[in-house]
């Protein structure tokens, strides 16, 4: 079997995320005119990299109808202005969506079959609601494959609590509040200025203007205002919109590349892709996933959970998160454990000055994380 060449992370960004409402910062933008965006800030940054030479634009959106749809990746390389021979594709993998994208961008350069990648995902909840264009088989249900609880996210988290009892939601507001306090901190240090980049928005009440930090982390937020909230998923549950992910639009991408191409435009890489995996779990329990991911992983490549200096992961509920700090016995204030609060700047956390050093990979064995993908 022949040995697999390097896949090298070179620059990532993200535009700021809105929050999916008629008053949100993208009500007006289409969805892939906010990945056109990220895909020229890429270029813009690299300018050494000539757009026609992009052998492949991989992209992710979980609804991929109206303005996600359209074949999005081959739609966004023409409209980037890549040039009409460049190819591209979209993909689905709902929340690991982008980062689905990343690997396989990153497998097409470790098999030599391409020197340059750009991959990425995008949502706009605001156009298109969770669930809305969506039809599941019937089968699911009347043939007992799933329970009901499966096709409805909230409802999942609901069940995670009753598997894990010791998630309780005082925990689960407990870390919801720490992740509102991480990203504040994050945006004051300036923790997201190198790969945040501004979007031109529009809307009738404000016309154009330019958008630079995230809309939807609210600052100021207390453990009695968490305690407040009721949940909509269950009588009596314990998953609220303080302690679960929002609803949100946004698009990122990240460029990839050989070491080929590294040395003929001079890139300097962050990060080596390394190695990945993918798990499916019970469907009434998806938000389990990271878990036997993570300890899969960790297997294969011979690392305990102590080894990792950083572990980034999807804030998708709180409870699974918590779930996966007491699973590795690691404290719910990790201070390594999504220090940014799930908007970890790769760009930056292993940017390495010295060109000897610069193919140095992080301690993590996983992919970086790509928002934008549901």
């Amino acid at each position: 079997m022949p040995e697999l060449s390097d896949a090298y992370y070179v620059d990532g960004v993200r535009l700021p995320i809105g929050r999916a409402k008629d008053t949100g910062y993208y009500a007006g933008t289409r969805a892939d005119d906010l990945s056109v965006r990220a895909i020229r800030a890429l270029l813009d940054r690299n300018p050494s990299v000539p757009a026609d030479r992009i052998d492949d634009v991989v992209w992710a959106a979980t609804a991929q109808v109206g303005d996600q749809g359209l074949t999005l990746g081959r739609s966004l390389a023409i409209l980037a202005g890549l040039g009409k021979q460049v190819p591209g594709y979209a993909l689905d993998r709902m929340c690991a969506g982008a980062l689905t994208a990343i690997v396989n961008g990153a497998n097409a350069i470790r098999v030599g079959a391409q020197d340059l990648v750009l991959a990425g995902g995008v949502e706009h909840m605001g156009h298109h609601p969770m669930g809305a264009e969506v039809d599941p088989n019937p089968r699911f249900l009347s043939d007992r494959l799933v329970d009901g609880s499966a096709l409805v996210m909230g409802n999942t988290a609901e069940n995670l609590h009753d598997e894990f009892p010791a998630v309780t939601r005082e925990r689960c507001d407990e870390y919801a509040l720490g992740s509102q306090e991480r990203v504040g901190k994050a945006q004051a240090d300036g923790a997201f200025d190198t790969h945040v980049v501004p979007a031109t928005v529009w809307s009738a009440e404000d016309g154009w203007r330019v958008v630079r930090v995230d809309e939807h982390p609210r600052p100021g937020t207390t453990m009695q205002d968490l305690t407040k909230l009721r949940s909509p998923f269950r009588p009596g549950g314990y998953v609220t919109a303080g302690n679960a992910a929002g609803l949100n639009d946004g698009a990122g991408g990240v460029l990839l590349a050989s070491g080929t191409a590294v040395d003929e435009y001079g890139l300097t890489p962050t990060m080596r892709i390394r190695d990945y995996v993918f798990v499916g779990v019970e469907p009434e329990t998806m938000g389990s996933g990271p878990i036997p991911a993570t300890e899969k992983l960790l297997a294969r490549r011979g690392l305990s959970i102590d080894d990792l200096d950083v572990i980034d992961m999807n804030e998708a509920f709180a409870v699974q998160c918590v779930a996966f700090l007491d699973h590795f016995g690691l404290p719910l204030d990790a201070p390594h454990v999504n220090p940014t609060a799930g908007r970890s700047p790769w760009a930056t956390r292993w940017r390495s000055p010295a060109r000897g050093s610069r193919w140095r990979s992080p301690p993590t064995s996983s992919a970086p994380p790509t928002p934008g993908s549901g």
